[in-house]
């Protein structure tokens, strides 16, 4: 018997998601699969969305299945042509294409669309929304806000869900004034209460966003080609040039509707999946309607998907899908948020267990009812969640004692929970993966948490369960955990460690990243390596690196760290902590000027300007004139000082001086992780130089000793002693070249401290001191050639590296 036909109409998570379950349970060897898709890309994660907006993700970095992924597996995708008939009859679909296509088994996965109240002036004579007017729901949508966003000047956003939020969120990050106009009485009502709604406006406020409760849109208003503001039913109106609308989201389930099917809210199916009336046909996800319900959340998705796989491959014809208990996991403009159940009491015997600090912006509620958990929010502090949503799933007891249901006290033991929690527990919320799963990757062979993590895709999307794959990973391995031997390559995508990869790079004359990946790594791009190899080609070629800019992170394209409301943070170099009057002055006047609602000190002894949005950095940095201080990226950032011999009665060694000469010689360069270095003029260390990752400490008659490795962030680490030199000029050496064998021979992202326990202080003195491989002279060389092919991103840079790279405003020559 040939294979079967699976048409699949639907290239979205649901699609995408059942189809791998199939494959998952052999399905390559029985089906030929068909997929149809509106967009023109591959399978992409909808919920980092606002990641794309807001400028911390690129759409690259949100691709589940690349086009590759399609062939590799031997299906055939129709991207951008989605189907518009099903003649059941007949058993073949047709695309918009023209495309015709028979099938044995179809499934319909077409999701939903963002809702367009029917408001005056939303859309133009055909029947499109009009020009400046965006819903957010597809990546197209993102490009086409993020434009937008670059021309304008005050922004609405219609809708205070979270998908409004979130987009509220991006605006800013565009230089936007936004305002969320929302109909109900608090934010996000289908997860929070009002408590918790309000704290939460607080927080958006707080970001500079302005919030408008029980408004009801009556109106776009437009001069005929682009908008002018909204009118409100209370006859109040508001000035405006863009509208992003997020008013809620309605199935796709026309198709349905024109084959004959029977819908309701959605295709309406039974427990199996399959449409109620033809047992060919099945539905999964947000166009689907079980037993009354249709969810708009990734946990249902998945489970529909694999039942769906089960009954069609025959693994077990008994699967069913029983419905869903909603609970989730978020964060809404920063503000972590769990929730799940009811929102509000709804019983006599319903018991509410509450706790509120609106100033640290912590909310915890709980609704028990019979001693079960039937409703939660958590909001700020979300420590618990994990075991309150586990409780809440399994219907299981609560214990007596309610507060240890908010805190730490009397909780369940962390192994307990373990193997408490049931297979089906969903583990990633971005990707749908469960307990059960992670335990089968490893019963399989796979005993490394990186391996699960590939093979399920487990913490691939905000990565915030790493810490518990890990954990049920080496629960599952029984302490027998598997070193991954990617662990050793400079980056994940390239399975080279960092001298083997330097070596291919340099006999293959690869100057770019994307060259490094079509040589080195068959032509698959990992976009979480990119920024990795950009530094380490910037080391090698120096003025000779070709600059992709997709291949940077927002802060490294805008040359300042990106904060959580998605403005940046401004520090320029202050070497050792000093600055002139003058120098003070212009940071008080740019401050005023472009009035940055933040000045800080911070803990590299310079002055932070915190909170200044994209558009306005490059003039910020004009005004200042003074050079950067690197506080963005992996590479050196600064030399923090005492006061030395000059002021100190106990100084033993002129500190600042010296830490003037790091910062002059070492500005700018680029390293696999951060280097903060400091000078101590004793051994009192005021200036910390014994947890940096390179301190100097004067100890008297003109020596100095050198320290590295030295941590005191999340780690904790006192440096080893290097050497001891004679003077400034010594120091400058031995540090300089200490740090070039660091950035040939560390792997991207380790830190020195990680860096000096992993390759040994017998080695790195043999080597940076006494030069025993005979590369002192080369080190010192090739330090020098990166320190004068530096150029300083905002003194002596003319124009933006792309036109758009700060604001389409900028003028280009």
């Amino acid at each position: 018997m040939g294979k079967r036909k699976l048409v699949v109409i639907g290239n979205g998570m649901a699609g995408a998601r059942a189809v791998e379950e199939v494959l998952a349970r052999g399905g390559a060897d029985m089906f030929d699969i068909t997929m149809f898709g509106d967009e023109r890309y591959g399978n992409y994660n909808r919920i980092l969305l606002s990641n794309v907006l807001n400028g911390s993700q690129d759409p690259a970095e949100i691709v589940m299945n690349p086009l590759d992924w399609y062939a590799e597996n031997g299906i055939t995708l129709h991207s951008g042509a989605p189907v518009t008939d099903i003649d059941r009859a007949a058993k073949t679909v047709r695309s918009s294409a023209g495309v015709h296509v028979h099938y044995d088994y179809l499934l319909i996965a077409t999701g939903s669309r963002a809702f367009i109240p029917p408001v005056e002036g939303m859309t133009g004579p055909d029947g499109k929304l009009r020009n400046g007017v965006f819903a957010f729901r597809t990546l197209d949508d993102c490009d086409g806000i993020i434009a937008h966003a670059k021309k304008s000047t005050q922004a609405a956003v219609i809708g205070g869900g979270l998908l409004g939020l979130e987009a509220a969120r991006g605006l800013i990050n565009h230089g936007c004034a936004v305002h969320v106009i929302h109909i109900g009485n608090h934010l996000m009502e289908q997860q929070l209460d009002g408590p918790a709604g309000a704290m939460l406006r607080a927080s958006m406020e707080a970001m500079g966003v302005t919030v408008h409760l029980k408004k009801a849109t009556t109106a776009v208003t437009h001069d005929g080609e682009k908008i002018t503001g909204l009118a409100f039913k209370d006859g109040t109106t508001l000035d405006c040039d863009m509208v992003v609308v997020s008013a809620g989201i309605r199935p796709n389930a026309e198709i349905g509707l024109r084959a004959g099917l029977t819908v309701e809210r959605a295709i309406v199916v039974d427990d199996k999946m399959r449409s109620v009336d033809d047992s060919t046909v099945y539905v999964v996800g947000e166009c689907a309607q079980h037993r009354g319900r249709v969810y708009g959340l990734v946990a249902p998705l998945w489970d529909q998907a694999k039942v769906f796989a089960e009954n069609i491959t025959g693994r077990n014809r008994d699967a069913a899908y029983h419905g869903s208990k909603l609970a989730t996991k978020l964060k809404v403009m920063g503000v972590e948020v769990a929730a799940m159940g009811i929102t509000e009491p709804v019983e006599e015997r319903d018991e509410v267990v509450q706790f509120t600090e609106p100033k640290r912006g912590t909310y915890k509620k709980l609704i028990v009812r019979d001693g079960r958990l039937v409703g939660g929010i958590l909001m700020g502090d979300i420590s618990k969640a994990a075991y309150l949503m586990q409780a809440f799933d399994r219907d299981t007891p609560l214990p007596e004692e309610r507060l240890s249901l908010l805190f730490d006290i009397g909780a369940p033991a962390e192994k307990v929970t373990l193997d408490e929690m049931p297979d089906e527990a969903q583990v990633c919320n971005c990707n749908g993966v469960t307990k059960g799963a992670i335990g089968a990757c490893v019963a399989g062979g796979m005993k490394s948490a990186l391996a699960v993590m590939k093979a399920t895709r487990g913490g691939m999307g905000c990565g915030s369960c790493k810490g518990l794959i890990n954990e049920l990973v080496e629960f599952y391995a029984g302490g027998e955990v598997e070193e991954d031997p990617s662990i050793h390559y400079y980056v994940p995508g390239v399975p080279l460690p960092t001298d083997e990869l330097i070596d291919a790079i340099k006999i293959n004359g690869l100057k770019s990243v994307s060259s490094v990946f079509k040589v080195l790594a068959g032509g698959k791009e990992d976009p979480g390596s990119k920024p990795g190899l950009a530094v380490l080609l910037s080391m090698i070629w120096k003025s000779e690196y070709e600059d992709e800019r997709d291949a940077k992170f927002i802060n490294d394209r805008m040359h300042g760290n990106i904060q959580k409301d998605g403005t940046f943070s401004v520090i320029p170099e202050m070497p050792g902590g000093v600055c002139t009057p003058d120098e003070l002055k212009r940071i008080a006047d740019v401050a005023v000027k472009y009035n940055v609602p933040l000045v800080k000190l911070t803990g590299g002894q310079r002055i932070d300007l915190v909170g200044v949005p994209r558009d306005d950095l490059p003039g910020v940095w004009r005004d200042l004139g003074m050079p950067a201080g690197h506080a963005w990226g992996k590479s050196y950032r600064t030399c923090k000082s005492c006061i030395g011999t000059d002021y100190c009665r106990f100084g033993l060694g002129d500190s600042m001086a010296l830490a003037t000469k790091i910062e002059n010689r070492f500005r700018g360069i680029d390293s696999p992780g951060k280097l903060k270095l400091a000078t101590a003029g004793c051994p009192r260390n005021c200036s910390e130089a014994y947890v940096k990752d390179i301190g100097a400490v004067a100890i008297g008659d003109g020596k100095w000793e050198i320290y590295i490795g030295g941590a005191a962030g999340a780690h904790i680490r006192k440096g080893d002693l290097l050497c001891v030199v004679g003077s400034h000029d010594e120091a400058l050496s031995v540090m300089g070249r200490f740090i070039q064998y660091y950035r040939e021979t560390a792997k991207w992202k380790e830190r020195t401290y990680a860096y000096v326990e992993r390759v040994g202080m017998a080695k790195l003195k043999s080597i940076v001191v006494d030069d025993s491989d005979g590369i002192g002279a080369r080190l010192d060389r090739s330090l020098q050639e990166s320190i004068d092919a530096y150029v300083d991103p905002w003194l002596e840079r003319d124009a933006p590296a792309t036109s758009h790279q700060f604001s389409s405003l900028i003028p280009v020559p």
